[in-house]
């Protein structure tokens, strides 16, 4: 038997951004973890509030 991990994927660009920022995880809560560590160090004019978190969230894919 054969089982496929799906990965997730997020990226700034799925946000529109120009940043060339791509990560990827086995877990939504590994990706989101270095999500808004990116966000923190590199977009310090945004702020990780509970609705960004969901936008976040919206932008995951499965790859």
């Amino acid at each position: 038997m054969v089982f496929f991990i799906m990965t997730k994927s997020l990226s700034c660009a799925d946000a529109g951004s120009d940043c060339g920022w791509v990560a990827t995880a086995e877990t939504e809560e590994e990706l989101m973890t270095k999500a808004t560590k990116h966000v923190e160090e590199s977009h310090k004019e945004l702020q990780v509030t509970p609705d960004l978190a969901k936008k976040i969230k919206s932008l995951i894919k499965d790859v």
